[in-house]
């Protein structure tokens, strides 16, 4: 039976690996800092929809508060509701706010 190198590790083959660092739990918490700022800053801006601050503030509002639709000790629905509920209220609020707002809020 012949080994193919290609499925050895490409340490074993004596080239470099390039690993990919994970990122901390404070670069993580800075980057939820500064991205409910940033949606602090959509929700005050004049030029945001009605209904867009809606949707915006109930994602917020999901994604702080204790309270879910399906509990997190349902093993896989409990922590997939998260994961999509909030980037989806986020990204459909987002669908129906002018550029140049989220442009300007973003710079600032």
């Amino acid at each position: 039976m012949r080994l193919s190198l290609a499925l050895l590790p490409s340490t074993w083959l004596g080239r470099r690996v390039v690993s990919r660092k994970l990122p901390s739990l404070r670069e993580i918490g800075a980057r939820i800092k500064k991205e409910l700022g940033f949606y602090r800053q959509v929700l005050a801006h004049p030029g945001t929809p009605w209904f867009s601050r809606i949707l915006l503030g109930a994602a917020i509002a999901y994604f702080l508060t204790p309270v879910d639709l399906i509990p997190d000790f349902i093993p896989v629905l409990g922590h997939l509701d998260d994961l999509i509920i909030v980037p989806g209220l986020i990204w459909l609020s987002f669908c129906f706010i002018p550029a140049d707002v989220i442009q300007s809020c973003r710079l600032a």
